[in-house]
Formats: C-alpha cells, structure tokens, sequence
C-alpha cells in the first residue's frame, strides 16, 4: 500500500477525550475514530492489527480443539429469562422490542444461545467433549464508557463454549483452554499474569482472569512473589491475622460523645485515636435478610467475598430507612452493641481486638474500649475485606504486592449453571440422562490490541510487535525528486510485496522530519530509509523497538527482510537485542 492512497488520517495533538496512552495514540495514529461514547470505527490501519489478533485467536482456538460457529447478535428474551439472566443483567443489557412488542436483547455474552443450539443437537456421550467458538461484536450498555477500546458499549469479543459430561473432563477441557489463551497472548507479545477472579454474572464456580500488567489498567491485582499467588482484589485472599493490640490490658467500656461525627475520618480525630483501632459497622441486605458485617476502620468491604460467604445472589447496602429500624439509630452511629435480630459477622482481622471503638447505634454517641464477646455477640468469622499491599499471602504468608492490571481474557467453569437451567443434557452409555458440564472462555478483541499499545509505546509512538503489526515494514525516500531514490523505493516495494511482506511505501511529498515523525507515531517493526547512503549501493534498516540501524546492501535488504518477518527478531540479534 502507498501511503498517499491509504486512509491513515494521523495527527499532532492529543485528543482532550483520551485519557490513557492506548486511546491517546489509536486516535493520533489513525487507528479508530469515535462514533459516540463507547463506540468506534476502526480505520484500515486498525482493522489490520485487529484482524491480525483475529487469526492468532482463531489459529490457536482451532489448534485446542475449537470449533468456529457464529451465532445471532440479536437474542430473544425468552433464552434469558430460561437462564435466569433476564433480570439479574440490570441495565447493563441492551433491551429493544421488535413491531410485534416481542423483547430482545442485543448479546453481551452467548451462554444462553450456545446452550439452546447444543441442548437441541447434542443428546449422546458420543458427540462430546465439544468445544464452539466464535469471533463477533457484542454490545454492553456500560455506565461509563471509557478508555477507548477498553470499555466500550459496543466491542469485538472471541467467546468459546466447552461441553463435556463431567467435571473431570470439564478440567481437561479448561486447561486445554488455558494453555491456548497463554499461547495467544505469548504470540501477541504480550507480557501477562493469569489470576484468580470473580465470575460475576456469567456465573460458575472457578475463574481466572489473564492480565497485561499496565499502570493504566482498571484491575488492582494482589501477587505475591514468593510463591506466585495472583488473584484478582475482589477474590484475593488473606492470612488470617491475629490482630495488633491482642495484649493489651482490656478497659471498661465506655460511652462517649461524638457530635455530628458520622465518618472513621472525624470520629478517629475527634477522639484521638487511630482508625484501625475503629470498627465499622454495615448494614447490608442479603437476599432481603439484614447482616451487620464489621471491619476495621481502615479497610473496606470486599462484597464480593461477602457475597459468596452470605450464600447471597443479592447484596446491598441497606437504606437509611432499614439502619434506623434495625440499629434504633441514624446512619453513621451504627454499632454491634445492643443489635439483637439479625446476623453479624466480623472480618477475621478482628479476632482478638479490643478496647475498639464502635457506633451506639444513637445519635452523636459511640461506644470506647469496646471488645466482643463481652460487649456483644459475633457469629462468625469470614474474609470479608478487600486486600491491601502488604497483607499476608494466604498460601505462604510472605506480603502481598498491589499491581494494576487490563484484563484481556477470562476463562470460566461454568459447571452445570446453564445446562441445568435450560435443560440441556445428554445420555450415557446405560441410558441415562446427565446434565452437560460447560466451561466459557473469552477474548477481548479490540482490549488486546489496546493493551498492546499500552505495554508497547514510547513517548513518540506506538511500537507494534511483529506478529500483530498492522504491516510490517516501512519504506521511506527521504527525497522522492531524487530519480534514483524513487526507483529504489518503488524496486523494493515490489520486490518485498511479491515476497508476501506487508510493505507500506511512503511516497508523499514531505519533509523528512514529517515522515519520521509519522513513522514514529504508527510504530511499524521496521523501516527502510533510502538516503544518503544510497551512493554507497546501501539503504538502513532500523528497528523501531530498539531505534538501532544497519546499513545494508541491496542486494541483500529484500532476503534479510524476509527472513525476519519469516522467523522473527533472533534472525538479527544486533538489530533487536535489548
């Protein structure tokens, strides 16, 4: 492709409605352009790099065992209300009605379809394990999208489906996937960390989430370094601790004044004291029930674990209107002292506390030198806070590390959540009828080229790894009057075209500097630059990783070219090592 023919439409400035690197350059590059908040075109350029993660995808899919299928966008609502998943999605579901009033949703995700087309063809053990997957657009109605591709309303998802017949072949199945979804990001150049995670509202009962370390990224990872650990904040675990002031002498409880003092902040300022010597109590609704959960005043409230200990598919914090009719007493004064009817649990942190202070459940008045057990009655102990940097590891007890992190896959098992639901089983070898064991795996499209960019950049540009580099090579005249020069481009363009490399030729009538900063800014592997040492029978060759250049022969640029898009950057070591 010449560059005065391609639609590459780049720019100087930085775009006010980009706010992370990614966004800032696919805009400047020529990448995608904003349709409305969340949704995008894709320009050639990007659509290339798109289509390149595509078929790493699909190769790799292919290679476990996968099926490529594609399945309707558009989803009736009686599939969803089958699964359950017509209400519990929330707004987030793109509803529509069609002329007839019949209730659609446009698909965020496929379990439901993929479950009625397999429930409907698949009755024997025979036709299993079966692996489907797909490469299509799905459509989310976020709250606030952002971060260009990263959250958006409308994005490109690979989503696959495993169906076996029981959980150990189930296992099989994940890890095959697992292992593919490793090679993808590997081949995609990615630099990523599979951790454990939250299932949502996908559902089942194990997940993992594969993330691009990246300051920008939106997830808040734990690892530990000493044995490998990495989970997700919302799933992380902790080592129960047994907590700091366990000694101390305990002192009569005492209650105390604390006027329009209705956050840890001002109490623990009010009073003098620390806020982890505070302990805050939240009353929440469980499934319609209330549970007063207790934490320390520095922490927060991990509802996801608080979720899963509950055995609640609903959690939420309770209304004013429900604090005062439990506690007796406004928002911000709730205490466990003298709160009978309802369920408390405690975060392990807080065994063993003492003289803490806690609300009274009263207007402006708090209770000191609090302890349980004495004051009042916790029914158990859970994890039930989000993690923080340097909290014990719970597989080894070494301090645990807070990085952030894009996700760009998750795998689930899914287990028998849907096939029980809609009714999708098949038959053993004696008759009998099972329900399928499924697992989900998905891919973010557009997040992975994103994510690409976020991870490889510098303060000119963008600097695509080969395998998903929209072409491969750039070919720059400095002088497109000179006759020669001219000639020498258009030989090489050709030459390398015909050898199968994707060649973008830059025959625009500009300055040097306007080509450079171009060729900076689109980040393409290499670069020809057909200059002065041309004289010599010679043109440079520079990588634009490592911005180091070689001369090379003429006679030899076309083959050394082919060997590295052919086999990758150890074919030149002194041009690509670090």
């Amino acid at each position: 492709m010449k560059r005065s023919q391609m639609f590459l439409p780049t720019t100087r400035d930085v775009p006010t409605e980009a706010e992370i690197i990614s966004h800032q350059l696919m805009l400047r590059a020529g990448l995608i352009r904003r349709v409305a908040a969340g949704i995008y075109s894709y320009l050639p350029l990007g659509y290339r790099a798109l289509r390149k993660v595509e078929q790493i995808i699909r190769e790799e899919m292919v290679r476990a065992g996968g099926q490529e299928v594609l399945l309707p966008a558009l989803q009736p609502s009686e599939l969803w209300e089958e699964s359950g998943r017509w209400r519990v999605m929330g707004k987030e579901l793109m509803r529509l009605k069609d002329r007839h009033a019949r209730e659609f949703c446009l698909g965020p995700t496929h379990e439901e379809v993929i479950t009625d087309l397999v429930r409907h063809e698949v009755r024997s053990y025979r036709h299993l394990p079966l692996t489907l997957f797909q490469i299509q657009t799905k459509f989310r109605d976020e709250i606030r999208p952002r971060f260009g591709l990263m959250r958006g309303r409308e994005f490109i998802m690979k989503d696959a489906y495993s169906f076996d017949r029981d959980e150990a072949s189930q296992d099989v199945s994940y890890r095959r996937m697992y292992d593919a979804y490793c090679a993808i990001f590997a081949r995609c150049g990615l630099r990523y960390t599979p951790v454990e995670a939250e299932s949502g509202a996908i559902g089942g009962s194990y997940s993992q989430e594969f993330m691009v370390l990246a300051e920008s990224g939106e997830d808040a990872i734990a690892i530990c370094d000493a044995c490998g650990y990495a989970a997700n904040v919302e799933r992380a675990e902790i080592a129960a601790a047994s907590a700091a002031q366990a000694d101390e002498a305990v002192k009569p409880l005492e209650r105390v004044s604390t006027p329009g003092r209705t956050t840890v902040e001002a109490v623990a300022t009010f009073l003098g004291v620390p806020r982890q010597l505070l302990v805050k109590t939240l009353l929440y609704q469980a499934d319609g029930r209330v549970v007063a959960v207790l934490v320390r005043g520095d922490r927060l409230v991990n509802e996801a674990k608080l979720a899963k200990a509950l055995q609640a598919e609903a959690l939420w914090l309770a209304d004013q209107e429900t604090v005062e009719r439990v506690s007796g007493g406004p928002e911000g004064f709730s205490g466990p002292i003298g709160l009978t009817g309802i369920e408390i649990v405690a975060d392990a942190e807080l065994r063993g506390m003492r003289n803490v202070v806690v609300g009274a459940n009263a207007a402006d008045a708090h209770y000191i030198h609090a302890k349980g057990e004495r004051d009042f009655t916790i029914h158990r102990f859970i994890d039930a806070r989000m993690v923080s940097a340097g909290d014990p590891c719970a597989r080894c007890g070494a301090p645990l590390q807070i990085v952030r992190g894009i996700e760009v896959g998750h795998v689930f098992k899914l287990g028998t959540k849907y096939s029980v639901a809609m009714g999708a089983s098949y038959l053993d070898a004696e008759g009998k009828e099972h329900p399928l064991v499924m697992g989900c795996y998905g891919i973010g499209v557009g997040r992975t080229v994103a994510a690409t960019i976020e991870q490889h950049h510098d303060a000119d540009g963008i600097i695509w790894p080969l395998p998903i580099a929209p072409l491969q090579v750039l070919i720059v005249p400095v002088n497109v009057s000179d006759t020669r020069s001219w000639e020498t481009a258009q030989s090489l363009y050709s030459a390398l075209e015909g050898a199968g490399v994707e060649v973008l030729l830059d025959d625009r009538d500009e300055r040097p500097g306007v080509k450079f900063k171009d060729a900076d800014l689109i980040g393409l592997p290499l670069r020809i630059t057909i200059g002065k040492s041309l004289g010599e029978g010679r043109v440079e060759l520079t990588a634009r990783r490592t911005r180091r250049t070689l001369h090379v022969s003429l006679e030899e640029i076309v083959p050394l070219v082919c060997r590295i898009v052919a086999r990758g950057e150890e074919v030149l070591p002194e041009l690509f090592a670090p």
